[in-house]
């Protein structure tokens, strides 16, 4: 699924000439090269937009590592490598796709190499692909790409001026094959299955069959498991490694236990590459100790990494973690009920948001209740000075909101405009399809990223594909341009049309803002902004990209959009 370069742009222009009513090719940008710096712009994570691919799905630009360390093209529907690599990534990072869309952090799910073989776990056989079966946490797989195009992916997103996080994994390793022989006992246990009674049942447990468990409540010091130091003599960096290995535990002083390895091992991303934050995996499934653990060593890779590198840094900005706590919801505050009794703050354990699962519910409310609810939450509630992570499907959630794309526009009003950081899963601004009919469970939700849908500007019922990319970007521009959106208090103004505010005054940054939603198409619309913007101001409307003045505590753009997004 390649593009030719004419594709590319034409196809990336129409987006951005239906999201400002511009003639084609006209409105696209000049494209930065990726050495390019990236021009400052206020940046606060609590109002991040941010793209979550699995790199294996998204963009393939080399078809030579396909199929890497002998694997085959023998899985079942969907559970197999496709070919998307990191280098497709970057070609897309440098080809404006992300800007275009307002992002400003790529979550790609982890690089490191997988377990070589296929297997069947009961859904048909399955590979590594989705990244999550690690064998070798110091390398990148090579279906994936190589060290060098790690690098590259990451430098072209800085020059942007784009966040990488990265996905980490402390729960497990991947399954035990017939070439992928199991690590030593006292690394992982391989049962009982979590019972998710309790604490207990939850993080000491594997989360299914033949996932084996690393033992991160373990302080018992350990060997090297038996199969990396062969294959680290193999390629040559054996010396290295343990090199580094000693270093990491005489600095810190943490006994050579199972979870100090994984903490150096993850680190060390951040060390080399620069990675700027990471999303933890299965959180509720580690005792909520070691993610403090993790944080601090990360907190001191990334400052190490940004004195060696002061010309690439990002000012002033912390390192940043989020936290898959498995149906959390922005409901349940700062705290999450494991059973019996039992509850953790993952919060208090080092993050700095959750993944809010709760929004593929919410999202079925009405804009005023879901909007309220979350803002009263996270300025003056329960969550006051933390964020969460909204999106309304993933990876691995089956119950995704809009699972027939039949809503792809409110979907994208209720996710970008929802308070706190937004994950744009990829494809939900082309309306990707998550039903593949020859798909089993999670496979569905997986499909290779409809770049060909996009090119052809696809019609489906009711839409083109090419109308909902333009749409989304609109959002993701407008939220990218003003921190209020995600991280600004939210008021209502009026409630039919629909007109709300939303303001921000923090650490000297300020941001106002007003949206309107569902306007009537048949008329020009008037919008009340009185005591938001003064009589006499000008301001922009982002959805249709014109400018007018204030007057009468009121503003026209002599436009007929159900949407108008207004700022300075």
């Amino acid at each position: 699924m390649k593009w030719t370069q004419w594709s590319k742009r034409t196809t990336l222009a129409m987006a951005l000439a239906l999201a400002f009513g511009a003639p084609a090719l006209a409105a696209e940008p000049a494209v930065k090269s990726a050495a390019t710096p990236a021009a400052a712009k206020p940046f606060l994570w609590e109002n991040a937009t941010v793209y979550f691919l699995l790199t294996d799905r998204f963009n393939n630009a080399f078809t030579g590592n396909d199929l890497a360390y002998g694997r085959n093209a023998d899985a079942a529907p969907l559970r197999g490598f496709m070919g998307g690599d990191l280098a497709g990534i970057t070609n897309k990072i440098n080809d404006g796709y992300f800007d275009s869309l307002g992002v400003n952090a790529i979550w790609l799910t982890p690089p490191v190499e997988q377990i070589h073989e296929g297997t069947d776990e009961g859904t048909g056989k399955s590979y590594g692909f989705h990244g999550y079966w690690a064998s070798d946490f110091t390398a990148v797989d090579a279906n994936l790409g190589t060290e060098t195009d790690f690098r590259n992916f990451v430098e072209a997103a800085h020059a942007r001026g784009i966040r990488v996080i990265l996905d980490v994994v402390m729960n497990h390793i991947g399954p035990e094959t017939t070439i992928d022989k199991a690590w030593p006992q006292q690394w992982v246990r391989t049962e009982p299955t979590c019972a998710f009674k309790d604490a207990k049942s939850t993080i000491e447990c594997t989360l299914v069959k033949n996932l084996p468990d690393i033992r991160t409540d373990s302080n018992e010091e350990v060997e090297l498991p038996p199969q990396l130091v062969q294959k680290w003599r193999r390629e040559g960096r054996y010396t290295q490694e343990v090199k580094e290995l000693d270093e990491f535990f005489k600095r810190t002083g943490h006994p050579r236990a199972p979870r100090y390895y994984l903490i150096k091992w993850h680190t060390d991303w951040i060390r080399k590459y620069g990675v700027d934050g990471f999303r933890a995996d299965t959180v509720k499934h580690v005792e909520a100790g070691v993610w403090k653990e993790l944080r601090t060593e990360a907190d001191a890779a990334f400052a190490d990494w940004k004195r060696a590198n002061p010309d690439k840094k990002f000012g002033d900005d912390k390192f940043y973690m989020t936290a898959e706590v498995f149906n959390y919801d922005i409901a349940h505050g700062q705290t999450h009920d494991l059973g019996g009794g039992q509850s953790a703050n993952y919060y208090q354990a080092g993050f700095d948001s959750l993944i809010n699962f709760g929004l593929v519910r919410d999202a079925n409310k009405d804009y005023e209740s879901l909007f309220s609810s979350y803002s009263n939450m996270l300025h003056g509630g329960a969550l006051n000075g933390y964020t969460v992570l909204n999106y309304i499907d993933s990876h691995d959630y089956d119950q995704p909101f809009d699972r027939e794309r039949k809503k792809p526009f409110e979907s994208a009003n209720k996710l970008l405009l929802a308070p706190g950081a937004a994950q744009i899963y990829y494809g939900d601004e082309t309306a990707r399809k998550l039903d593949a009919a020859d798909a089993v469970g999670d496979a569905k939700l997986r499909t290779f990223m409809n770049w060909d849908e996009l090119e052809q500007n696809a019609q489906r019922d009711g839409y083109k594909v090419a109308e909902v990319r333009a749409h989304w970007s609109k959002l993701g521009l407008f939220r990218q341009a003003h921190v209020a959106v995600g991280a600004g208090v939210h008021q209502q103004l009026q409630a039919k049309p629909y007109v709300f505010k939303r303001t921000y005054d923090k650490g000297g940054v300020r941001d106002k803002v007003v949206v309107a939603l569902d306007l009537p198409t048949d008329k020009v619309s008037i919008i009340n902004v009185y005591g938001v913007f003064a009589n006499g101001q000008k301001v922009r409307d982002y959805y249709s990209g014109r400018t007018a003045v204030v007057k009468g505590g009121k503003v026209g753009f002599g436009t007929r959009n159900a949407t108008v997004l207004i700022g300075q």
